[in-house]
C-alpha cells in the first residue's frame, strides 16, 4: 500500500501538468466545435449545434438544402498525400545516413549526431525563409543552373507543392534519422558477421538482417515525421502558398480570417481522429505479429 502511494505521489505532478495542458484543452476544444458560431465570429456559449460537422461534408445551396461539398476532403487528401510523401522521401534519405552514422567510430558518430541536430538550433520559420530565397524565382538555384549552363527559363518552384514537399522533408529529417541511428546503434554486429558467413552479399545483409532489426526505429522515424506533417502549418504556409493548402492552413484559417472557431475545432478534432485511428492500426498489427508463432 505505502509502494503504491509513494508512485502515486511522484506521478501526481507530471499528471496534473498533463492534466493541464493537454487534457483540458481537448476538452475546451470539444465544448467548442460543438458551439454555435457567433453572427460576428467567435462563439454563442449556450447554443449546442452538430453544425460544424457537418459543414465538413455538406453546404447548403440557394434552396437552403444540403448537398455534398468535398474541398474540405480534397484539403485532407492533399495534406495526407504530402505527409506520406515527405515519410517516404525523409525515410529514403534518413535511412542510408542513419546506417552511415552507425558504422563511424564512436567518436565521429557523436559530431555526427551533434550535427543532425544543429537544425534544431534555430527556428523553423527562419529555415523555410531560407529556402524561399533558394526556391523563388531568379533566386539562388536559378542563378546556379544559369550560371552551369543548365537552364535559362526560371524554374517556378516556388508556392507549388514541390516546394511545399521539400520544406517538408527538410523539416522532419532529422526526425527519421534519429530513432533509426538508435536502433542501428544498438543493433548486434555478429548477426551482420554470421549472414556473411552463411554466404550472404551486402545487399541480402542489408535486407534480411538489418533492415528488419531496424524496424522499430523505422517505425518510429515514421510516427514522427507522418503525424506532425500531416498537421503542419508552417511550410505549407510559405512555401506552398494557396494552391497547396494543408489542414494546419485550413484550420489557423478558421480561427483567424474566417472567425469560425466551431469549424476550426472540428477540423481539429477529424485530424486528431485520423492520427488515432492510424496509431491504432499500427498497434493492432504490431499486436497480430507479436502474437504470431
Amino acid at each position: 500500500m505505502r509502494r503504491k502511494l509513494h508512485r502515486a505521489l511522484l506521478l501526481a505532478p507530471s499528471l496534473f501538468w498533463i492534466f493541464v495542458f493537454l487534457v483540458l484543452p481537448l476538452a475546451l476544444m470539444a465544448y467548442v466545435s460543438t458551439l454555435e458560431r457567433g453572427p460576428e465570429g467567435g462563439v454563442i456559449w449556450n447554443r449546442h449545434t452538430a453544425d460544424a460537422y457537418v459543414q465538413f461534408l455538406f453546404e447548403r445551396d440557394l434552396m437552403d438544402r444540403l448537398v455534398i461539398n468535398t474541398d474540405y476532403l480534397h484539403i485532407f487528401g492533399r495534406s495526407i498525400l504530402l505527409a506520406g510523401i515527405t515519410t517516404a522521401l525523409t525515410l529514403m534519405i534518413g535511412f542510408p545516413t542513419a546506417l552511415w552514422m552507425a558504422f563511424q567510430p564512436e567518436a565521429l558518430r557523436t559530431i555526427l549526431v551533434f550535427v543532425v541536430t544543429v537544425p534544431f538550433w534555430t527556428n523553423i520559420l527562419v529555415r523555410n525563409y531560407a529556402w524561399i530565397l533558394l526556391l523563388r524565382s531568379n533566386g539562388v538555384f536559378d542563378w546556379v543552373l544559369t550560371r552551369l549552363g543548365i537552364g535559362h527559363a526560371p524554374l517556378e518552384i516556388l508556392y507549388t507543392p514541390f516546394a511545399t514537399g521539400i520544406g517538408l522533408t527538410y523539416s522532419f529529417l532529422p526526425y527519421m534519422i534519429l530513432p533509426i541511428y538508435v536502433s542501428l546503434e544498438k543493433l548486434d554486429r555478429r548477426l551482420i558477421e554470421a549472414a556473411f558467413d552463411l554466404g550472404a552479399d551486402r545487399w541480402r545483409a542489408l535486407t534480411r538482417v538489418i533492415f528488419p532489426l531496424c524496424m522499430p526505429g523505422v517505425v518510429g522515424g515514421a510516427i514522427l515525421v507522418f503525424v506532425p506533417g500531416l498537421g503542419a502549418f508552417i511550410s505549407p504556409e510559405l512555401l506552398g502558398g494557396a494552391k497547396s493548402m494543408m489542414i494546419g492552413s485550413l484550420i489557423q484559417q478558421q480561427f483567424g480570417q474566417s472567425r469560425n472557431w466551431p469549424f476550426g475545432a472540428a477540423l481539429a478534432f477529424v485530424l486528431l481522429a485520423l492520427v488515432l485511428l492510424a496509431l491504432w492500426a499500427h498497434a493492432l498489427r504490431y499486436r497480430r505479429e507479436r502474437m504470431l508463432p
